[in-house]
């Protein structure tokens, strides 16, 4: 199988390039691929690009049918760095009778690429719509890959992304290198959802709600029969990551037990069961509540507090040294106005 690609150099920094597939060119020839470049659309940026050209099939991203119509990649626990190049969440793609849903898209637009050719590994059907489930980096960087795609969002999604997007670009180019997140850019929310609703792809549905103030205050969930696409409004093994509301996330999650029997979690799992994905998430939370509401009846300060808040549950989840403070941080910040 043989796809279009363009060489994309970084602009002042012609040493540093990488080639990024431009998707809708795959062919089983090599001159039937060339045939399609002038239908291919070359990315813009801060970078210089060449001319399209052909070549083989590139990485194709690991993806486990995990059920019917649904498949799903686990990135790795772990915070973006040079080695997994920002592969660091859960990645899931839907499959209808006529188009295909994609669920996130990972920290740049190399994942969003190999993201594509795993698609094209299942299905011809063309890709009508990307689901971000939150404003966080490691989420949103590789929708650009999906050039006509629907990009669906929370109703906040767009105005928070515009916000902090020169502060995610700039740590994701130094975490993962500034090659491998070449290409990537800030995606536009297409559809904003403020409230529950249902998009068809052909005999499959997936149903999309949005939440009040949570994980974050951009988060929304897709539900696929009965599994649901948590984005990380649920974590496994990863320490939950708070950039919201310590007493909206617990609404949450009492919520979401009548919401499916498995879940998709928005780092680790990969599929679970409603019931074993709630149990811990719901413990720290509420260990995260309790131990802050302490340390403020305490009168203690903060710098003091976050050195012990949550602190029995370090035991618990991996990249506890580089969440838990930054939760207390938030949960304190809340709890001090209760």
């Amino acid at each position: 199988m043989f796809e279009a690609l363009v060489t994309l150099c970084l602009t002042g920094a012609p040493d540093v390039c990488r080639d990024a597939l431009l998707p809708g060119a795959e062919a089983s020839t090599l001159a039937g691929c060339e045939a399609m470049l002038g239908e291919v659309t070359v990315p813009e940026g801060a970078w210089e690009a060449g001319d399209p050209f052909c070549a083989p099939r590139g990485l194709v991203l690991d993806f486990e049918e995990v059920a019917p119509n649904l498949w799903v990649h686990m990135g790795a626990i772990a915070e973006p760095d040079r080695e997994n190049l920002g592969d660091v969440a859960n990645i899931a793609f839907v499959v209808g009778e006529d188009s295909v849903a994609v669920v996130d898209s990972g920290s740049a637009r190399w994942i969003g690429e190999a993201t594509w050719r795993a698609i094209r590994n299942v299905t011809d059907l063309p890709v009508s719509h990307v689901v971000l489930t939150h404003m966080h980096p490691d989420h949103v960087f590789g929708a650009t890959a999906f050039r006509s795609a629907e990009v669906v969002g929370h109703s906040s999604l767009e105005r928070a992304l515009a916000d902090r997007a020169g502060n995610y670009v700039e740590s994701l180019e130094a975490l993962i290198g500034p090659e491998g997140f070449l290409g990537s850019g800030v995606p536009t929310v297409t559809v904003a959802v403020s409230q529950a609703i249902e998009i068809d792809l052909g005999q499959v549905q997936i149903e999309l709600t949005p939440w009040p103030r949570a994980h974050t205050g951009t988060d929304i969930t897709v539900r696929v029969g009965d599994v649901l696409i948590a984005g990380d409004v649920i974590f496994d093994r990863h320490t939950p990551a708070l950039d919201g509301s310590v007493l909206g996330w617990l609404e949450a999650l009492d919520t979401l037990e009548g919401q499916g029997g498995q879940v998709v979690p928005g780092h680790g799992g990969p599929l679970m069961s409603m019931v074993e994905a709630l149990g811990p998430m719901r413990r720290y939370l509420e260990v995260l509540r309790e131990d802050t509401r302490a340390a403020l009846a305490a009168g203690e300060r903060l710098g003091e507090a976050v050195e012990h808040i949550a602190e029995s549950e370090a035991g618990a989840w991996e990249l506890f040294e580089a969440y838990n403070k930054r939760n207390a941080t938030v949960a304190f910040t809340e709890l001090e106005w209760e």
